[in-house]
């Protein structure tokens, strides 16, 4: 069984692992006061071209959004979300534990929300004919880059974004889970500057790019740096061999490694894509990244199944199911023909 289900079913990539093993027995401070994530906080300010950004690595992406989420509001403060975001459907009510709400919009099949949404939740809010003080004050927008259904916010929509948040006084945070696979996606005019320049926070995913483990957040505005590491230690997101993640994204950011696996990723992907519209397969969401998703018979879904292990997504009829076929920086070139081999055959065989 090959797995295209998603991109995390692997390890870490050679060079990671290579070094985590020449340095484990060398002994360095503890709680990512080491050098290791010194340098990995150098380099990934100097690809955000934010000198002064503060960076924190944590475990995990769903540990990093609540903890950004949490440290950021106040108790009668909300979080404006996509309905397909991940903080709303897949993180088991982390954001809502801490006890503020999720204000969630209808996103569409991109799972993009736009300025204009975000622009009627605050004029309801702060001008709306309702008293304030009765309702969840919205203070944060929460996007990611990519989304759950693997589109890419362009330059022009977090902009308008940006200045919106900016007009209402508003946080724009970005979870960055799969952020390599964004930034190097087909037709993608956003860089790692861009989203320090637009967003007052943001996470780069290694667990889903390479990495072992591990989620870097990037905080830009000053005013969510202060006290930070106290939410982190307070959730339990201060990992003592700190030098493990630090290790990590040093590697994944010397001589662009970070860039160029999650490229050949998405080279894989789109690949794959191509076969599946070769076979007659309804696109059920436009994907430029390592997330692809279709509408399959049922029959050629069985078929495929048979030796390959993809994510259900949607049922869409009695006949057809939507899946979510997923490349990573791990995928071979072998695995990823042998797939498409498979898809024109199940679409001729209908």
């Amino acid at each position: 069984m090959v797995y295209f289900n998603c991109d995390y079913t692997e390890g870490a990539h050679p060079k990671i692992m290579d070094k985590m093993a020449a340095s484990n027995l060398e002994q360095t401070p503890g709680y990512g006061t080491d050098a290791y994530c010194e340098r990995a906080r150098a380099l990934i300010r100097k690809e955000c071209q934010a000198p002064d950004a503060a960076v924190h690595f944590l475990v995990g992406g769903t540990q990093v959004n609540f903890t950004v989420i949490r440290a950021a509001l106040r108790p009668h403060q909300g979080v404006i979300a996509p309905e397909t975001g991940h903080i709303h459907v897949h993180e088991t009510g982390a954001v809502e534990a801490t006890g503020h709400k999720i204000l969630a919009l209808p996103c569409g099949v991109e799972g993009k929300i736009t300025a204009r949404q975000v622009e009627e939740v605050a004029a309801q809010h702060f001008a709306g004919s309702m008293p304030p003080a009765h309702m969840v004050q919205p203070k944060l927008v929460y996007i990611s880059q990519s989304t759950e259904n693997g589109a890419v916010y362009t330059k022009a929509e977090l902009e308008a974004l940006h200045g919106t948040c900016r007009k209402w006084g508003l946080y724009l945070f970005a979870d960055g889970a799969r952020m390599g696979y964004g930034l190097t996606a087909q037709g993608a005019d956003v860089t790692l500057a861009d989203m320090a320049r637009l967003c007052d926070a943001f996470t780069i995913g290694g667990t889903k790019c390479g990495a072992l483990f591990g989620e870097a957040a990037v905080l830009v505005n000053p005013e969510l740096q202060q006290d930070f590491l106290y939410a982190v230690k307070q959730n339990g997101g201060m990992l003592a061999k700190g030098r493990l993640l630090g290790i990590q994204f040093e590697t994944l950011f010397q001589d662009g490694l970070y860039y160029e696996i999650c490229r050949r990723a998405n080279a894989l992907a789109y690949r794959i894509a191509e076969a599946c519209r070769e076979a007659g397969f309804a696109e059920y969401a436009p994907s430029p990244t390592n997330q692809q998703f279709f509408i399959l018979p049922d029959g050629a879904l069985g078929e495929l199944e048979k030796s390959y292990h993809f994510s259900f997504w949607e049922k869409v009829d009695e006949g057809h199911t939507a899946v979510r076929i997923c490349t990573s920086w791990a995928t071979t070139e072998e695995n990823a023909e042998k797939l498409t081999r498979d898809i024109r055959a199940a679409g001729t065989a209908r």
